[in-house]
């Protein structure tokens, strides 16, 4: 309502509902002071800004003059706005309440932009949240991005706080600011709060790129996976193995594809090891490596930029004997990325790299390794199974699927064929193959 005076005293407004619940002290029809009313609305601009001490102060001031005025209805109902205040207090705040009025400032990056936010606190509480996200032009560290962001955002948004939190050490000084970098307690705190926010920026702007333009996200994928894994050029074509077995039976390997960061299943393969006894794991990986390869020269395939070894160093050299017979030694960039740890092993280097578990370059090696386990497992138990159902009847010497085949169809199972007699036995696959099983059965009574 436009409360000016003269419509006021015009009488152009009536006193509403919230006015007889005591929500509204009625200053359409003047029953309020211009005074006490104004005063209100700077309390809740305070409360808003979050300068609560301040509405405290006041709030307490009143209940005191209101109680020597001997008003203690008004001065009772004066408390319970205070205790309103006091507890609205304790929700909003997040850090303890001697830090007030501080900007806090922090950075993260990847391959093409850095994302800085700003935090205001004032007395403990967060008033005031903005993300900025700004484009790499060379290979700007993050306190590069910190130290141009931070004077423009002040100057923007009007901050005149004393105090700066960074997350990252800067060489840049406020004239009117001290700026620190905390490193533990309730200022560090706030500083992770304030990195949380980035992240979370970024992972929502980068959520609507993959919607909205999926190949700018392949291409920012793949320039990220280049810059974390120190590649020479982006693995776009990705190759992982892995091995398996139980107890040393039936090794299987498998080999999955990736392109452009997505599994390319119709390049997945299989492979049976054949030059290995025993459960050697670095042998077989040795085999099924220097096959693959082999083979993709031999047909003048595409070679993958990238190859994934699931393991530590002794799976990681094997594969490296393998390239090194090939010729592709030093051609082909290739990890091993141990379980227990998520390690990533370079040739050569004894110190693994750790990546932040929630990286996209992670993300994708952790997907790719768990794809080749998942494949690899599913052809070694098909070839378990195989061999486990494998009838019996096949052990016997001459005997083939089709022999078996019959002799079932007629004596419809291995317990009634072993209790027919010779002559039975003739006549369904005649005398030289019952002749054969007789001696099979005799040997193998047990």
């Amino acid at each position: 309502l436009n409360l000016s005076e003269e419509n006021i005293e015009k009488g152009k407004f009536k006193v509403c509902l919230e006015y007889h619940l005591h929500n509204c002290k009625g200053p359409c029809e003047g029953l309020q002071s211009k005074a006490e009313y104004d005063s209100d609305i700077e309390a809740a601009r305070l409360i808003i800004k979050g300068n609560i001490s301040k509405v405290k102060e006041l709030l307490k001031e009143r209940m005191h003059r209101e109680a020597s005025e001997l008003a203690f209805e008004r001065a009772q109902k004066t408390k319970e706005r205070l205790e309103l205040i006091e507890r609205y207090q304790v929700k909003s705040t997040v850090v303890n309440p001697t830090i007030t009025n501080v900007d806090v400032f922090s950075v993260i990056t990847d391959a093409e932009y850095g994302y800085v936010n700003y935090l205001r606190l004032v007395e403990g509480a967060v008033v005031f949240s903005h993300t900025v996200e700004i484009k790499k032009k060379l290979d700007e560290a993050a306190e590069d991005f910190l130290e141009y962001a931070i004077p423009e955002l002040r100057e923007r948004f009007q901050s005149h706080s004393k105090e700066v939190f960074v997350s990252e050490p800067i060489g840049l000084t406020l004239p009117d600011a001290t700026v620190l970098f905390p490193q533990r307690g309730d200022k560090r705190h706030v500083v992770e709060l304030s990195l949380r926010n980035a992240k979370y920026y970024r992972m929502e702007r980068l959520k609507n790129m993959q919607i909205v333009d999926p190949d700018r996200h392949v291409n920012r994928l793949m320039q990220q996976m280049k810059e974390d894994l120190r590649l020479s050029e982006e693995p776009r074509h990705l190759e992982c193995f892995d091995n398996s077995n139980i107890q040393g039976t039936n090794p299987v390997a498998a080999c999955v594809v990736f392109k452009n960061g997505k599994p390319s299943k119709k390049d997945y393969r299989n492979f049976n090891i054949k030059t290995v006894a025993g459960p050697d794991d670095y042998a077989s990986m040795e085999e099924v490596v220097y096959r693959r390869y082999k083979r993709l020269l031999e047909e003048s395939s595409p070679l993958p930029q990238l190859i994934v070894i699931d393991g530590g160093k002794g799976q990681l050299g094997s594969a490296l004997v393998a390239l090194e017979q090939l010729g592709l030694r030093g051609k082909i960039a290739i990890i091993g990325i141990a379980k227990r740890l998520e390690e990533i092993y370079f040739p050569g280097d004894p110190v693994p790299l750790y990546l932040d578990k929630r990286s996209e370059t992670l993300k994708v090696i952790q997907q790719a390794r768990n794809e080749a386990h998942r494949f690899g497992i599913t052809h070694h138990r098909n070839k378990r199974s195989k061999n486990s159902f494998k009838s019996e009847l096949e052990s016997v010497e001459g005997f083939g699927p089709a022999t078996v085949k019959v002799l079932l169809k007629h004596f419809k199972t291995v317990k009634a064929v072993k209790a027919a007699t010779k002559e039975e036995w003739t006549a369904v696959i005649g005398l030289a193959k019952a002749e054969k099983l007789q001696i099979y059965l005799s040997e193998n009574q047990e």
